[in-house]
C-alpha cells in the first residue's frame, strides 16, 4: 500500500521487548518491566509539531509475554476529573487515555480501548474507518482484559493541585486473535500498528469540583502524530516492533 502520511508527518517507531516477569495490572508504574521498558517520545498534537506542545506531558510504554500486550501511560495532570463509571460509556467524553491497534496493518479490522481515570472502560472493533463507510461495534470487547489506574492527588476536588494519573493495561493475544490477520500473539520480528491518544477537556472549576465547558473542542494529544484531527487514519499509526529481548538486557 503506497504511503497515505501527509507532508512531513512520519510515524513513530517502538521496539516492544519481553516482560522481564510477572506484572501486576494495579495502574502502579513500579513493575521492573516498566522501569527498564522505554517511554515513548512526549505526545504531541495530534496534527503534529507545527501545533503548540500539549500543557501536560504523557509518555506511554509497552512490553509483552505470551498471553499478554502490556501498555502503560503516565500523565502529568493538575486538576484530576472523571464523571463517567459504566462501561462503554463514549469514555472521551471525560479526559481519556485512548490505545489503537491495527494488528496486520491493513487499515482494516482494527481495535480502540479507551480508559479514564475512574477505571471505566469503552472497547470496539472497527472493520474499517468510519470515512470509509466503517460502522463500530459497540457490543465487541477484548475478552479478558486487564486495567487499573493509580491517582497521584484527589479525584473532582479542585482545591488542590494533584501530580498526575496512570494506567496500565493488558491485552489478552487471545482477545485480539479473530480479526488480527497475523500471528497472534506476535513473532519476534513482527511490526504491528498501533496509536496512543489523550483527550483533554477544558473545564472550570465549581462547587469544589469540575464541571467540562461545553462548546469548547477538547485537545487530541498523541504517540504518533496524524496530521488531521482524526485518530481514524490508521496508515499514520505507529509501527511497534516486537522483540524477544527481555526489557533492560540490552542496550538500548
Amino acid at each position: 500500500m503506497p504511503d497515505q502520511s501527509p507532508p512531513n508527518i512520519t510515524p513513530k517507531t517502538y521496539t516492544c521487548y519481553r516482560a522481564c516477569g510477572p506484572i501486576v495490572v494495579d495502574g502502579k508504574l513500579n513493575d521492573p518491566s516498566w522501569i527498564r521498558a522505554p517511554r515513548t517520545d512526549l505526545f504531541v498534537d495530534i496534527e503534529g509539531d507545527l501545533k503548540p506542545i500539549p500543557r501536560f506531558g504523557t509518555r506511554a510504554m509497552m512490553v509483552w509475554d505470551n498471553d499478554y500486550f502490556y501498555v502503560a501511560a503516565d500523565m502529568e495532570e493538575p486538576d484530576i476529573w472523571g464523571t463517567l463509571t459504566k462501561r462503554d460509556s463514549i469514555i472521551c467524553h471525560d479526559n481519556d487515555f485512548e490505545v489503537f491497534i491495527d494488528p496486520d496493518g491493513d487499515t482494516n479490522h482494527y481495535m480502540e480501548f479507551e480508559i479514564n481515570v475512574l477505571n471505566a472502560v469503552w472497547d470496539l472493533y472497527l472493520p474499517k474507518p468510519y470515512s470509509k463507510g466503517g460502522k463500530a461495534d459497540h457490543d465487541w470487547d477484548f475478552v479478558g482484559v486487564k486495567h487499573a489506574v493509580h491517582i497521584d492527588g484527589t479525584v473532582n476536588y479542585s482545591h488542590d493541585v494533584d501530580r498526575g494519573w496512570s494506567c496500565e493495561i493488558a491485552f489478552p493475544w487471545s482477545s485480539m486473535a479473530q480479526y488480527a490477520g497475523v500471528n497472534c500473539p506476535p513473532s519476534a520480528g513482527d511490526s504491528w500498528r498501533v496509536n496512543f491518544s489523550r483527550v483533554q477537556w477544558e473545564f472550570d472549576c465549581y462547587k469544589g469540583g469540575y464541571l467540562r465547558k461545553e462548546g469548547v473542542p477538547c485537545d487530541n494529544w498523541v504517540w504518533s502524530p496524524q496530521g488531521v484531527i482524526n485518530m481514524h487514519v490508521p496508515e499514520n499509526w505507529g509501527h511497534v516492533i516486537f522483540s524477544d529481548i527481555v526489557a533492560g538486557t540490552a542496550e538500548m
